[in-house]
């Protein structure tokens, strides 16, 4: 606690001793009365400023809980006010059917309010929304159960002693009720907010405590302004100023952990029961015997007015539950159909991993035979043979070394996985590709014709992937220049938009007009395949580029030639020191015929 707060309550505790020195030392008098009523509405005062800077310090919840704190507090300061005004400005006696008995009713009405924001414990914002409106069902019960009970008897007809006694009546409920809330929040909070309801409670039972005592002694008009009955009062006023300024330097915080779905189903069903209570007062109203006729007709209006504000209530909760059902239920669709797709692509990955199996085993025996029938091939080339037995012979090798990429190729479909990714010179990758394939292309008596952009950014990725890629690329369109005829392969890199391009073209195979259209590429990383076979490597190519954030797109011209289109993102880094090179660059000035 800091200083001022210290001197601040000091002051009130100063205050309290003396007015409990002037109940023991002064006569019955104006001038005791007038001193005890300035001292009580200054022991208010001092409790409503205490909480002010917690509400200035929260925000949310806890602030609307200060807010309501102080407010209870402040209606008990306003209600204290009225009572100096009659007794220290009039000078007389409050009256017995005093209109300013509400505010004392009332300054419990904020307290309940607050005690049901339970600001010790976590809310989503539906059930806070929610429940505050549960709880404005049972507000709006209790003032009308005050107007009901109480108002007849002063405002229809007046009648002190069936005043006097429901307004003690509802009173004393309504404490007993204030009472057993903090009960249930003490036992279900703990830390500061613990110690909070505990001294709130103990408070709340000293002010019970010394009203119902001085409502005996007014009974028996013992009671007067200043005596020993005011006492325990004006304890319970110091009291709320030392828990206000406690908190102040020990504010609670909200505590964490789950929230029990208990408190909110009991507060609905006290909602509901409230509403459902309403017809029964008014039979109750009309069956009551030796009851005015003005009092009967008094309750009867005042129920169809808390029926119809009630019944407004009710509708804004249906409303906001069924909104909350509402997304609820598209919340569970969506999850639904997130299941759905997570289970066919777990499906896929199964279906993957048994290819990677099955494959994986199998990759030995494929590669002998390939390989065995690839050395023979290139013996029968090196072989004196006739014109018409070359191109034969040559398609052999070309046909074996298609069959084994496409091996290669269902291997590294079937296993592929993310790995280290550090920028790539693709003009490297594409000038190593068109090397290693040169036995493919060479027999065939193909060209090559490259245009490489020199001041192309590099790429971020893993090398071997993407030198996969390339050969792959250059394999499927040496495959299709054998099987449809061409003998020029135009290999092209450019920078676009931060994406670095490879372009791979075939020229024409047939003259087409010049007005011809020609299909477009399609933009996102599908394929169109030439034939069943064209598309095995380039989909492997495809999950690859997909890692890397690239695509592929393959267009088939209306002259018969074909463009494959690779793209892919420029790394936006750095340039680091050259380090050594994980694909051959021997090749790198060396120019293609």
């Amino acid at each position: 606690m800091s200083t001022g707060s210290k001197l601040w309550l000091a002051t009130v505790t100063a205050a309290f001793v003396a007015l409990v020195s002037a109940a023991f030392l002064l006569p019955q008098s104006f001038r005791l009365a007038a001193f005890s009523d300035v001292i009580q509405c200054f022991l208010l005062l001092s409790g409503t400023a205490s909480f002010i800077p917690l509400i200035l310090r929260s925000r949310g919840r806890l602030r609307l809980f200060w807010s309501l704190i102080t407010l209870g507090v402040g209606f008990w300061l306003s209600y204290q006010l009225l009572w100096t005004y009659y007794e220290v400005v009039l000078r007389r006696d409050v009256p017995d059917l005093f209109a300013g008995d509400v505010v004392l009713f009332l300054n419990i009405v904020p307290l309940m309010a607050a005690l049901a924001l339970r600001p010790h414990t976590a809310q989503d914002e539906y059930a806070a929304r929610v429940g505050r409106l549960d709880f404005a069902l049972l507000i709006i019960w209790w003032l009308y159960l005050y107007v009901l009970i109480v108002m007849p008897w002063q405002y229809a007809v007046a009648e002190l002693a069936a005043y006097s006694h429901n307004l003690n009546s509802i009173y004393l409920v309504e404490k007993i009720a204030l009472l057993l809330a903090l009960v249930a929040c003490w036992i279900g909070s703990r830390g500061h907010w613990r110690r909070f309801y505990r001294s709130l409670f103990g408070a709340c039972l000293t002010y019970a405590v010394s009203s119902y005592i001085a409502n005996w002694a007014i009974e028996r008009n013992q009671y007067y302004s200043g005596s020993l009955y005011d006492i325990p009062l004006g304890a319970a006023m110091t009291w709320i100023t030392w828990i206000g300024l406690r908190q102040e330097s020990a504010a609670p915080e909200t505590e964490g952990g789950a929230v029990s779905t208990v408190y909110g189903v009991w507060i609905a069903r006290g909602g509901m029961i409230a509403v459902f209570s309403l017809p029964l007062f008014a039979l109750w109203s009309l069956s009551e015997a030796g009851v005015p006729a003005r009092v009967r007709f008094f309750r009867l209006v005042v129920t169809l007015a808390a029926a119809l504000l009630m019944g407004i209530m009710v509708f804004l909760r249906q409303y906001h539950l069924d909104r909350e059902l509402i997304r609820l239920l598209n919340h569970s669709r969506e999850s639904f159909d997130a299941l759905t797709r997570l289970q066919a692509q777990i499906l896929q990955s199964e279906k993957l991993a048994s290819i990677g199996q099955l494959v994986g085993g199998a990759a030995h025996e494929l590669n002998n035979p390939i390989t065995a029938m690839l050395g023979y091939s290139d013996l029968l080339l090196s072989t004196p043979l006739t014109p018409e037995q070359q191109p034969l012979a040559a398609k052999i090798g070309q046909y074996v070394r298609r069959t084994r990429s496409l091996v290669a190729s269902l291997i590294s479909f079937a296993r592929q996985g993310p790995a280290p990714k550090t920028p790539v010179d693709l003009n490297t990758l594409v000038r190593t590709a068109i090397k290693l394939t040169q036995p493919q292309w060479e027999p065939l008596h193909l060209e090559i014709r490259t245009r490489l952009d020199t001041a192309l950014p590099k790429v971020l990725g893993d090398s071997n992937q993407l030198l996969q890629v390339c050969l792959q690329a250059l394999g499927d369109c040496l495959h299709v220049m054998g099987e449809r005829g061409g003998k020029i392969l135009n290999v092209s890199t450019e920078r676009e938009a931060g994406i670095s391009l490879l372009q791979i073209a075939t020229e024409p195979v047939f003259s087409a007009p010049a007005t011809a259209p020609t299909q477009a590429a399609s933009p996102n990383p599908s394929v169109s395949s030439l034939d069943p076979e064209d598309g095995l490597g380039l989909s492997a190519c495809q999950g690859i580029l997909q890692e890397h954030h690239g695509h592929i797109a393959l267009t088939r011209r209306q002259d018969g030639g074909i463009l494959l289109r690779i793209e892919l993102p420029a790394a936006q880094l750095i340039p680091a020191k050259p380090q050594t090179a994980t694909v051959p660059v021997l090749w790198q000035s060396q120019p293609f015929a």
